[in-house]
């Protein structure tokens, strides 16, 4: 058959015709049939996306029954593109659910099922940090310390950090301890069933994970003169054609899914800086991070920082983002002005560092001289900045605070363009921090002389 002299209104009337034939008719070949339904398939493509052949369950099956148990996911699917490119509950839930007694049988969508229609997002997606965000959790030492319900219940660093992908004994695991759920990624974003693009565009759909104690992106954004004028625009308050950044404008340039920046989560990279006190200070702070001993040479650590992409360990990998980040500024500022803001931000990490670096050299003199003493589960007689709240005494909370929260609010605050935070919630804090750990630095010292 010639399809390519007919136009595509009839090629679709053509193939429709075909398949009602076909059905109605018990004894035509069986090949031919398979053949006509997937030249049907080929044929609606939307928005450059092809849609699913029909499952052996139809939506409506599913449909009659959900509407009346949960008819609000119901309702998102049927707001949502999949529905009207006939992209139905079987195509991404599997055939083996039917009945109330057999829902043990649904399939839980992972990146690899939305990677059938959406192949190049999917994988832009594992190449950006978010996809290592579950095993960057699981890396953390103390991790499997905290409450089931906190982490796999994802009702605490879970529920963020299950955008990141998950090994298949991973899913097992999940199976049994959710029942199957948070295997999925790209739900995090594009809210399940709906999976709207549009939602995903806003800057709402960054806040949930990208605010609070450590990483206050949403608080910093909005109050910032980028996000201000973002959310006017949104309002209403100004016209629709302002030039308004969002997080995606900066992060997800031209709608790329991946997510990446030069200094990453810690503000820690290779190679070392040349200025010598600065290489000395970053060293310090990888020791507290555990990547290198007291030493001064690389623990196993480091090969996890490798694995979970959270540091840029060439300059090549540091400065390709920057480049991308220095093109979006360009946009609507000059490349000299883009360029000198963004210096200012890592001038301020320089800044930071020093003051993190003697606060971790202090704690670290505690446990040299052994007036501090060494967890069970530290590899070495050095503060490890990765145990977070659940360091042993006052003086490494203290230590902790300094670094998770005020540290990381003080260079992220002047990334994104927010005074009171790089200063007040930031750099202030991280001075009164090293006030205090040397107060209790020295009565810890008063009292060792005591009893000596």
């Amino acid at each position: 058959m010639q399809w390519v002299d007919l136009s595509q209104k009839k090629k679709e009337k053509l193939i429709d015709s075909h398949c009602i034939d076909l059905m109605c008719s018990w004894q035509m070949n069986r090949v031919l049939l398979t053949i006509t339904l997937v030249m049907f398939a080929a044929q609606r493509l939307v928005s450059g996306a092809e849609s699913k052949p029909a499952a052996s369950v139809s939506s409506e099956t599913c449909v009659e029954c959900h509407q009346k148990l949960t008819p609000n996911i119901v309702g998102d699917w049927r707001l949502s593109r999949h529905s009207e490119v006939k992209v139905g509950c079987a195509d991404c839930h599997g055939a083996g659910h039917n009945a109330t007694n057999d829902v043990a049988q649904v399939k839980i969508p992972t990146p690899d099922t939305c990677a059938e229609c959406h192949e190049a997002q999917v994988k832009e997606f594992k190449g950006g940090k978010h996809a290592a965000a579950w095993a960057a959790m699981k890396a953390m030492p103390t991790i499997h310390w905290q409450p089931m319900a906190l982490i796999e219940g994802m009702k605490g660093c879970g529920g963020c950090h299950k955008i990141g992908l998950k090994s298949e004994q991973e899913i097992k695991e999940l199976k049994k301890t959710s029942a199957g759920f948070g295997v999925a990624s790209c739900d995090a974003c594009h809210t399940r069933h709906t999976f709207s693009k549009k939602e995903a565009q806003q800057p709402q759909a960054c806040q949930t994970c990208h605010m609070g104690f450590d990483h206050p992106q949403w608080e910093m954004y909005s109050g910032s003169k980028h996000g201000v004028r973002a959310l006017l625009k949104q309002s209403g308050t100004l016209p629709a054609s302002t030039p308004a950044p969002t997080c995606q404008t900066c992060h997800m340039q031209g709608g790329h899914h991946g997510v990446n920046t030069s200094w990453g989560f810690l503000a820690v990279r290779l190679p070392m800086p040349e200025d010598k006190q600065w290489s000395e200070d970053r060293a310090t702070i990888l020791q507290g991070l555990g990547v290198l001993d007291p030493s001064g040479k690389p623990t196993a650590r480091l090969d996890v920082v490798k694995a979970a992409n959270v540091a840029k360990l060439t300059q090549e990998d540091w400065q390709k983002p920057r480049d991308q980040m220095l093109q979006t500024c360009n946009q609507c500022h000059s490349a000299n002005f883009a360029r000198q803001q963004l210096e200012q931000g890592d001038n301020i990490i320089k800044e930071a560092d020093h003051l993190m670096a003697e606060g971790i050299r202090i704690v670290a003199g505690l446990y040299k001289d052994g007036l501090l003493q060494k967890p069970s589960n530290y590899a070495h007689p050095f503060p490890d900045l990765l145990t977070f709240h659940d360091a042993p005494t006052v003086i490494e909370q203290k230590l902790f605070v300094m670094f998770l929260e005020h540290r990381m609010r003080t260079f992220q605050g002047t990334f994104h363009a927010s005074p009171d935070y790089a200063l007040w919630y930031g750099w202030s804090e991280m001075q009164r921090d090293l006030t205090e750990i040397k107060s209790l630095a020295a009565e810890l010292r008063e009292k060792g002389a005591q009893t000596k």
